[in-house]
């Protein structure tokens, strides 16, 4: 098996960027196809490889890579997950990640960052809990140090 179909199988064909699935078939050549790429620019880190499709991995090398929150959450001041991720592996610890109006809506942040963070950052014990706060419910993530 080739390093691509051995980290595509570990990803479960799901893009790391923008956590759509990506197609095993579609050419790699094509920007929908499948690619093998690190999350980081920088050669010295020890970070593992992950899928990706071939546009998001050449675009990421051109801009700041963005984690779009779901346009369906209802979130206000979302962090930047890429940032969040970094600072969670590096120290661990909890961090405010966004403000919702209703503890619905927080829940369903929670859920999603959950879900989000375990293909984000694979490996890293990451947990979201809501809490109020001053009128509104606070999503908070949670790690411990790897």
């Amino acid at each position: 098996m080739s390093l691509l179909d051995d980290v595509a199988e570990r990803d479960g064909w799901r893009c790391w960027v923008c956590d759509e699935p990506v197609d095993p078939d579609m050419s790699v050549n094509d920007p929908r196809g499948p690619s093998v790429d690190s999350r980081t620019a920088d050669r010295k880190a020890k970070i593992a490889e992950r899928l990706a499709h071939r546009g998001c991995n050449t675009r990421k090398g051109a801009v700041k890579v963005v984690i779009a929150w779901p346009d369906r959450l209802h979130v206000v001041e979302p962090a930047p997950l890429i940032t969040v991720a970094g600072r969670l592996e590096r120290k661990g610890g909890r961090e405010l990640v966004a403000r919702c109006p209703t503890e619905q809506d927080a829940k369903e942040a929670a859920e999603w960052l959950e879900d989000r963070f375990s293909r984000l950052v694979p490996g890293l014990p990451v947990t979201a809990g809501v809490e109020p706060g001053g009128g509104q419910f606070l999503v908070i993530l949670a790690a411990g140090r790897r």
